[in-house]
């Protein structure tokens, strides 16, 4: 199958890393919207697809044209969404929630045919462990910054230590299900080949 071109509507590198190392061709303009915490109970899946239907939409809306690929990744633990840390405190705050316990990690995915304003969108759970951090663990990781941009303050492609994938797409982790997203290219190819 050929691959298509797209935008992805995203500044994440690590989201142009996975795209990369599998051989698509895109270019880059980041959507740029506002994206508001969740307000009471909010079901993570809806969260994260709508957050990436919007990225996705604003792009299409701005250029006119082309494929667009957006992108939102969050984590739950307990029913409580967490999303990229505001600060060091906010990020010691998700660490120690998550620590000894089960997280879902679910990344929302849109892909928008700008010109005819036609969009599929998908959700992608993976579950992972946590474990126990020692005091001295928590505050390396923290004074290292890695935390910075990432979903729940961590990143398993930073090789952290304390997070484990129990069941899922290790690439959803890092911020793209790179499995799904080829499904959702061989499943539709009138919306990605942008043929009518």
């Amino acid at each position: 199958m050929k691959l298509p071109h797209f935008i992805l509507a995203s500044a994440s590198p690590r989201r142009r890393a996975l795209l990369t190392e599998a051989g698509y061709r895109f270019a880059v303009d980041p959507s740029a919207i506002d994206e508001p915490e969740p307000i009471g109970p909010t079901d993570v899946a809806e969260y994260v697809a709508n957050l990436a239907w919007r990225k996705a939409s604003s792009v299409a809306r701005r250029r006119g044209s082309g494929l667009i690929l957006g992108a939102d990744t969050a984590c739950s633990v307990g029913g409580e969404i967490l999303n990229k840390p505001v600060d060091r405190d906010d990020a010691e705050r998700m660490l120690r929630l998550q620590e000894g316990r089960e997280i879902e990690v679910v990344t929302g995915l849109c892909l928008y045919r700008a010109e005819r304003r036609e969009w599929v969108g998908a959700a992608e759970v993976t579950l992972c462990h946590c474990r126990a951090l020692t005091d001295s663990e928590r505050i390396e990781h923290l004074d290292s910054e890695n935390w910075q941009g990432k979903a729940g303050a961590y990143g398993v492609q930073d090789n952290d230590p304390f997070v484990t994938v129990i069941r899922g797409s290790w690439s959803n982790v890092v911020g793209l299900p790179m499995e799904r997203l080829a499904e959702l290219f061989r499943e539709f190819p009138r919306l990605t080949s942008g043929d009518d």
